[in-house]
């Protein structure tokens, strides 16, 4: 597929991923629905790559969804556009690799829906965050009533999505929907830090503990914990001993 709006630069074990629509400050479209789509899919088949990072393209990370291309859509149509864009971003969460959300300016509506679809979140001191549907007499669409709650707690989301306050990158850290902030020129030189850090770890191990954590979240905690063991177990003869092995003759581990 020829990707339109996605830019993507792979470089030792890591996609860095840019989303170019700067025109329309990134909104999401059918379009970029499509070549997320079809580049997680690729991507899902590198057996090299270690890491995943999406970042935007000009003032804005996304600035929400393409309000031009929704506006004359029937229920039903609005219906099939939010399950396309829950889709999407439900496969962020399922890829095997750690995503990492480098919020360079706006993430606003489905531009922090897409945001808390990756695995945490580096942001701009300069970006704002909001989920700002209930301005326009709408609702969000791609699984913010979903995410937000679970990672803010349900009185900061009900907050956020009543109000359609937007919020600095310090508010966003203080209730946990940002995991670090950094001036605008260190961003992608701290995201890329954080990712090579990653890429220093077990490799199995931590697709393993993507997938526990993640399918843990949604299940009853002693399913989760059985599932946990099950994984745990499954590193010893095997990445794990490689590790053990190296820390008791004190060296680094060779994965």
């Amino acid at each position: 597929m020829e990707y339109k709006i996605l830019k993507v630069e792979i470089q030792d074990g890591i996609a860095i991923v840019t989303i170019s629509r700067p025109e329309a400050m990134n909104a999401l479209n059918t379009r970029f629905f499509k070549e997320m789509d079809n580049l997680v899919a690729s991507l899902s088949g590198n057996k090299e790559l270690r890491v995943m990072i999406i970042t935007g393209e000009g003032k804005a990370f996304v600035a929400g969804a393409d309000i031009a291309e929704m506006v004359d859509m029937t229920p039903e149509e609005g219906s099939a556009f939010s399950r396309l864009g829950q889709n999407t971003f439900s496969s962020l969460e399922k890829m095997k690799i750690p995503v990492i959300a480098a919020i360079n300016g706006y993430a606003l509506g489905g531009g922090l829906e897409l945001a808390m679809g990756c695995d945490f979140r580096i942001a701009s001191n300069k970006a704002k965050f909001g989920q700002l549907e209930v301005n326009l007499g709408m609702i969000p669409g791609y699984a913010a009533t979903q995410r937000l709650p679970r990672l803010v707690g349900l009185a900061d989301a009900l907050y956020l999505l009543t109000t359609a306050d937007m919020i600095g990158a310090e508010d966003a850290l203080r209730i946990g929907l940002v995991q670090k902030v950094v001036e605008p020129e260190e961003l992608m030189e701290e995201t890329l830090k954080i990712a090579k850090k990653i890429i220093s770890k077990g490799p199995e191990a931590i697709k393993k503990v993507k997938y526990v954590t993640r399918t843990g979240l949604l299940s009853d905690f002693n399913d989760g914990c059985k599932l946990e063991a099950e994984y745990f177990g499954s590193q010893f003869k095997a990445e794990g001993e490689v590790g053990m092995k190296a820390f008791l003759e004190k060296r680094k581990p060779e994965w």
